[in-house]
């Protein structure tokens, strides 16, 4: 038999979905008026700095003592390397695309989940691989065809890539290490080092204006602090292949809020692409009905 979510795991997969859905289209705002990597660690360090208040308050001081180096793959996977390409690729791409091609996460996780956590993989698992990869192929037809940068895609597809190996990390080290620290080190730590990094690359120049301080509060807020701290508490509580499943509706809410607030295409190349992501993501991550 499946088992039935509790109204608070609906309720969180809800919030998560919505909340990642809508971050994609302010981030792309905030990129408007900052260097990306600036503001991927500028963005870092406020929700890292919130979840510092908030892990301090639920779960006391943190232990490093044996731990330290968990935390710092996890701030190098989930942080410093993700954040940097999840932006460059926002800043490449339409918002809706970078979302499509970037959750291919949750079929990378169901997939590698098997190797490296002793996770089942079934031959639903291996078809909806092929058919994420297949939907992968056709959204980035259009990269080679002008119509979006490849440069772009690249930026995404490993930001996939490392975000996966990021959250089998996390599932890794979960009894080990507590899972509200798990989100506020590596948050406030890789935060200051893109920021810092950002900085000297790029400058520190942010043209300050209403909108991007809405924008900038909301990618901290609501796209960090609140939705990473949702994510891992559901990867927490089961199967990191199966927590994965709960986010592949997040890539049709951003397509539909760049599309509604951006007037970013909804090309059908796009659509075809993004619904074949969508299923194999369904059939990597399904349960099965125990006899």
């Amino acid at each position: 038999m499946t088992t039935r979510r509790s109204p608070a795991q609906v309720a969180a997969v809800v919030l998560l979905v919505l909340a990642w859905g809508s971050t994609f289209a302010a981030v792309k705002v905030g990129l408007d008026s900052a260097p990306p990597i600036l503001f991927g660690g500028i963005r870092s360090v406020l929700g890292g700095a919130v979840m510092v208040v908030l892990a301090f308050a639920r779960s006391g001081r943190p232990t490093l003592n044996g731990t330290w180096p968990a935390y710092a793959l996890l701030t190098l996977l989930n942080v410093v390397l993700f954040f940097s390409l999840q932006t460059l690729a926002i800043l490449e791409l339409p918002s809706g695309l970078a979302a499509v091609l970037i959750y291919l996460q949750p079929v990378l996780v169901g997939v590698l989940a098997a190797p490296l956590l002793g996770e089942r993989l079934t031959a639903s698992k291996v078809a909806g691989l092929l058919l994420g990869f297949a939907g992968i192929v056709i959204v980035s037809a259009g990269a080679f065809s002008g119509h979006a940068s490849p440069l772009g895609v690249a930026y995404a597809v490993v930001g996939a890539l490392v975000w996966a190996l990021g959250t089998i990390s996390f599932k890794r080290y979960a009894e080990t290490v507590d899972s509200w620290w798990a989100v506020a080190i590596p948050f406030l730590a890789g935060g200051v080092v893109l920021t810092v990094g950002g900085a000297a690359v790029e400058g520190a120049h942010i043209a300050w204006s209403g909108g991007f301080a809405v924008a900038f509060a909301y990618a901290s807020l609501v796209g960090t602090a609140l939705s990473w701290s949702l994510w891992f508490g559901l990867v927490s509580s089961g199967e990191a292949g199966r927590a994965a499943a709960y986010i592949f509706f997040v890539p049709l809410i951003s397509l539909v809020i760049g599309a509604v607030f951006l007037h970013e295409s909804l090309g059908p190349s796009l659509l075809a692409g993004a619904a074949l992501v969508i299923i194999g993501v369904y059939l990597v991550n399904r349960r099965t009905v125990a006899a």
